[in-house]
């Protein structure tokens, strides 16, 4: 896509109202990474408590093929093939 993988900077407007910087411009380094394309298979949400991050939920998507299941298993020729089911 013609990224450049390093290092950067960006320069945007803050909206932080009751700062004294609000609705000024402000420049953030930030970092561009280059990676292969991935297929996202599920997403896991954390919400933040007293003691750290707890898992708040786990989303799957609706359809799995045969090859991302068998990761979940150690020995897929034994196995019931039941995980991602539903039963």
């Amino acid at each position: 896509m013609g990224f450049k993988v390093g290092m950067t900077h960006i320069v945007r407007e803050l909206d932080k109202p009751g700062s004294r910087m609000h609705k000024k411009d402000i420049v953030e380094a930030v970092t561009l990474v280059e990676a292969p394309p991935m297929v996202v298979v599920g997403l896991i949400g954390y919400v933040d408590t007293p003691f750290g991050k707890k898992n708040g939920g786990i989303v799957w998507a609706q359809h799995l093929g045969k090859s991302v299941i068998r990761r979940f298993y150690k020995s897929w020729y034994k196995a019931k093939k039941k995980s991602f089911s539903k039963t």
